[in-house]
């Protein structure tokens, strides 16, 4: 049985965003839903991110790609990144990546807003899918931990959105008991990336918020290891 180790930090280069970022100028402001460089890969980038660095974190077990069909993973001990189908207590639901040894332990959702005019529209929607998705997950399996990212350019995040957005966040991340509201999350980023650089803004979120993406790895890791350290199948 493989030993926990230091989880690293998800390391987000500006050269992994900044092709997204000329097809988003390219195409006026928005992100295609089709490849290259579409809404779809540039979410890919961030689960890919994340799976990774769980799966060192939990020992260097294998990261696989999920059958999208099949309710339990190929491998007894693995993450999964790609779509991962999860019955929760509500509704079934797709996620990004996950960690299933035996039920539900890690499941990740990432969402990316790409155009100024979706922010506005789309981002109350989003929220009440983010509440919507931790709630399935914990009713059936409150000791699991659920996270999202949320990926928007910065041009796209004005007022008062960004404010409403990044308040709302807040107060939905940081589960940090298998007690608390299920509706909230145990770890959430906001991830505001400048499409001309393909750089992680340093000012929003704020530095001692909970939503950024260096604290991401921190804070997952020490949910994890209240909840799991001893256990099966960790020495």
């Amino acid at each position: 049985m493989p030993n926990l180790a230091p989880m690293p930090p998800i390391q987000i280069n500006s050269t992994d965003l900044l092709p997204f970022g000329r097809a988003w100028t390219d195409n006026r402001g928005r992100l295609s839903r089709t490849p290259p460089h579409s809404s779809l890969e540039l979410g890919s980038i961030f689960d890919s991110k994340i799976g990774e660095a769980l799966a060192i974190m939990l020992g260097g077990i294998p990261v696989v790609r999920p059958n999208a069909n099949s309710l339990i993973p190929s491998n007894p001990n693995c993450v999964e990144v790609g779509s991962c189908r999860i019955i929760g207590g509500v509704r079934p639901q797709n996620f990004d990546a996950s960690y299933r040894p035996d039920g539900v332990r890690f499941a990740f959702d990432s969402k990316t807003l790409n155009d100024i005019k979706s922010v506005g529209k789309n981002y109350q929607n989003m929220i009440n899918d983010l509440g919507t998705e931790a709630t399935t997950v914990h009713i059936r399996y409150p000791y699991a931990i659920v996270a999202f990212l949320v990926a928007i350019p910065t041009p796209c995040l004005v007022s008062p959105q960004k404010e409403a957005l990044t308040e709302t966040l807040e107060r939905l991340t940081q589960r940090n008991s298998p007690l608390d509201s299920v509706h909230k999350a145990e770890v959430i980023s906001l991830v505001v990336w400048d499409p001309a650089t393909g750089n992680i803004s340093t000012d929003l979120p704020n530095n001692d918020s909970p939503l950024r993406i260096e604290g991401f790895s921190e804070q997952l890791e020490k949910i994890y290891k209240e909840r799991y350290k001893g256990l099966p199948p960790h020495n």
